[in-house]
């Protein structure tokens, strides 16, 4: 099962300078309907990107392994009556109920993403445990990124990335080059 690219806020953080503005330019998109935002159950404040056609075609994949199960009607539902209409990443519950049995929340998901969660945090616990085991709590840019990861299917440049990016993370220039830094909290 694939899932189509996707990038996480705090990677866009950590390569853009300003947050604002990047909140900003993601605001737009998304009014424009050319992204669409997923809030992550990492248990952080975690957010995907991805453009909105790949989302629909990850929904299309989705409704095409589904239709031979007879379940797709949900699907083409949801895709009639709800992504046109609900820009923001997440939906009440009495917008997808015709009663209102009790006033939850229900987020976007991107299907068949539970794998690369699992995947997502597994490599963050392991970057983190690996540069605290160290002797300073902090290694080269360089030299970490050559490192490979036991338990997460992910680069260690996407998990560099968000972690810089949400601040797990500090770079320091250096003469020899970029040195990572676990943050002091």
């Amino acid at each position: 099962v694939s899932i189509q690219p996707f990038i996480l806020r705090s990677q866009l953080y950590s390569s853009v300078k300003d947050r604002t503005q990047v909140d900003r330019e993601l605001e737009s998109l998304r009014r424009e309907k050319v992204v669409r935002i997923f809030k992550l159950n990492t248990g952080q404040d975690d957010h995907a990107i991805m453009f909105l056609d790949d989302y629909l075609n990850q929904m299309e994949n989705v409704v095409k392994r589904l239709e031979e199960k007879e379940g797709d009607q949900v699907f083409k539902w949801f895709r009639t009556h709800v992504i046109d209409s609900k820009l923001e990443p997440s939906i009440e519950h009495q917008e997808l109920t015709r009663q209102l049995i009790d006033p939850n929340m229900y987020w976007f998901a991107i299907p068949n993403i539970g794998s690369v969660l699992k995947g997502l945090s597994q490599g963050r616990k392991e970057v983190l445990s690996f540069l605290n085991r160290r002797r300073y709590k902090e290694m080269m840019l360089a030299s970490m990124e050559k490192k490979r990861l036991r338990f997460s299917p992910l680069d260690m440049r996407f998990h560099l990335r968000d972690l810089i990016g949400s601040g797990h993370l500090k770079t320091v220039q250096t003469s020899t080059g970029l040195l990572l830094r676990v943050s002091k909290d």
